[in-house]
């Protein structure tokens, strides 16, 4: 048995009761309104193209749809990535940004995350270019420079809330992972750890780099110290360091994503923000925690 959801996002609630009755009309089942203008779902649909009747129905608009299994809906663990996930810019372009080289920068990072590079050649060779970079400019840079995504910490406070345990996996840099996580509210944080030379950056990364197995090693590990199966994992990222995770997860989600990770993902947001995850789960506005 599955439901269909229908979402928008909550900076733009396009969801009006005309459409969800022409969809209702089109793929049956019980009509369930998670948020009004903004979730809602079709709880048993009849038809069985439901999700592409739907998008058929929406097309156009900013509304993301997905079919959603009952059994095992809400997850016990959130596995995320950080850069252009949890939060909304790339901290190694913004590093580069300081020095003055952020076009060559994001350049390789843009490669790296649509799966066209080696994500642990191309992390080597961007932080052998920011070499010099001073612990008190990077740190200026996550304070001033790095914005949480929206929905990021209602999605963590509210799975955390109601028993999950919540992992930020980042391959990127612990000096930006471990404050982000704090502010989040995520259990844990794992990222790259950056060498200094001094007060300044080495230009070398410490190693073993984390990347995409290493994301993946972690979903497997935390599933086994927690007693938590693969379908009660939800994984949520961008790039094509995040897929194999995301396809691996019972509830893999590609957020905003490069198109190699859209492509191959079971689940996609390209409208809704973070708490577009809680509604995938079933949860209410009204079960959301705001802290």
């Amino acid at each position: 048995m599955s439901v269909l959801c229908l979402i928008a996002n909550p900076a733009e609630p396009a969801l009006d009761p005309a459409l969800v009755g022409a969809v209702h009309r089109e793929v049956g089942g019980e009509i369930n309104w998670l948020t009004q203008r903004i979730a809602v779902e079709f709880v048993k649909p009849q038809l069985a193209t439901a999700t592409d009747a739907a998008r058929a129905l929406v097309a156009g608009k900013p509304i993301d749809v997905a079919l959603v299994p009952l059994a095992n809906r809400r997850k016990r663990l959130l596995i995320a990535d950080m850069d252009s996930t949890m939060i909304q810019q790339e901290c190694i372009d913004e590093l580069a940004d300081a020095m003055g080289i952020k076009p060559q920068i994001a350049d390789i990072t843009r490669r790296a995350m649509n799966g066209e590079l080696d994500f642990e050649d191309a992390l080597r060779t961007r932080v052998g270019l920011l070499k010099g970079l001073t612990r008190s400019q990077i740190e200026e840079i996550r304070r001033e420079r790095i914005t949480l995504a929206p929905g990021g910490r209602t999605l963590v406070q509210t799975m955390k809330a109601y028993g999950a345990y919540t992992s930020l996996v980042s391959g990127g840099f612990t000096i930006f992972a471990d404050a982000i996580a704090r502010r989040i509210g995520f259990d844990e944080a794992m990222a790259n750890t950056l060498e200094f030379d001094g007060d300044a950056l080495a230009g070398k990364v410490t190693h073993p780099i984390l990347g995409k197995q290493a994301k993946l090693d972690r979903l497997n590990a935390l599933c086994a110290s927690h007693d938590i199966q693969l379908v009660q994992a939800l994984a949520v990222g961008d790039g094509a360091n995040d897929l194999d995770m995301i396809k691996v997860a019972g509830m893999g989600v590609a957020l905003h994503a490069k198109p190699v990770v859209a492509a191959e993902a079971e689940y996609r947001i390209d409208h809704g923000d973070l708490t577009a995850l809680l509604y995938l789960q079933g949860y209410t506005d009204d079960e959301f925690v705001r802290a």
